[in-house]
């Protein structure tokens, strides 16, 4: 996905989007709300990881390692005073698995030699934050929409463990050991949020989100969306989310994303 093509999309559909009547329905009181979300994402991405000596790197994808979904911890604040508004968002993920006898990886580039298998032990850690202000274009209580710009930060370290089944030679990683990659970037973002309600008393409502940022990372881009209840205390959630960066290409790091369910608890005051 070319990063001048996204924004232009995303800055065509905001500006077209501002472009909409207002709704009347503002008041200078402040309005807070906190999100409380249980997260599984599907997490991928490929790590090059340089050897003890030095040259020929081991690279391996997440996904290989970590197939099952594992539960990260997200949560969201806002608050609302008039039109403008703040939010921050954090990701917390330290996930790790191990696989044995596997053939999925590489070694500068290159599959392993016939027959040698390497067990591999992976662990991840990143804290992903998210700081915006926004600007409410439209108030009305069924279908709030805000547009936003702010700034996403990555801070990550990947760790692999490896043991081959037979030596590799000269210039090539020992039969055993371990390394770590680390990366933080920071991207300037834009988007838009809102959500949809209905039911007879409005009480069911599609939550719906979309960023898209460049920066340190060549793109960085997110979507949201789910379905709610709505209570007098607050909300229920259940929904989608997918987060996705494309590194430079000096990174350590090539790309990575996070997909999966989100179930969380809103409330507001």
């Amino acid at each position: 996905m070319n990063r001048r093509i996204a924004f232009a999309a995303l800055t065509l559909g905001i500006t077209m989007l501002c472009a909409l009547p207002a709704s009347a329905q503002i008041t200078d009181d402040w309005k807070f709300n906190a999100v409380i979300y249980g997260y599984f994402p599907d997490i991928r991405g490929q790590g090059a990881f340089a050897s003890e000596l030095g040259r020929d790197g081991i690279t391996v994808d997440a996904h290989t390692i970590i197939d099952n979904l594992k539960f990260t911890f997200m949560g969201t604040f806002e608050a609302q005073k008039g039109r403008w508004g703040i939010l921050t968002d954090v990701i917390y993920m330290d996930v790790g698995s191990s696989k044995s006898a596997t053939r999925n990886l590489s070694i500068g580039g290159v599959q392993l030699p016939a027959g040698v298998t390497a067990n591999l032990n992976l662990d991840i850690k990143s804290t992903i934050w998210t700081l915006a202000g926004s600007y409410r274009i439209s108030a009305d209580p069924t279908a709030p929409f805000d547009v936003l710009a702010g700034a996403r930060m990555i801070d990550m370290k990947q760790t692999l463990g490896w043991e081959f089944s037979a030596d590799l030679g000269p210039h090539q990683p020992t039969r055993s050991g371990s390394n770590e990659i680390k990366a933080t970037n920071w991207d300037a973002i834009i988007g838009v949020k809102g959500r949809l309600a209905f039911g007879p008393n409005r009480e069911w409502f599609v939550p719906y989100y979309l960023d898209v940022g460049t920066g340190d990372s060549d793109l960085t881009w997110q979507a949201i969306a789910g379905l709610g209840y709505s209570f007098r205390w607050g909300d229920v959630i259940a929904g989608w989310r997918y987060l996705d960066y494309n590194f430079k290409s000096s990174a350590k790091v090539d790309n990575m994303n996070l997909s999966g369910p989100i179930v969380g608890v809103a409330l507001h005051w």
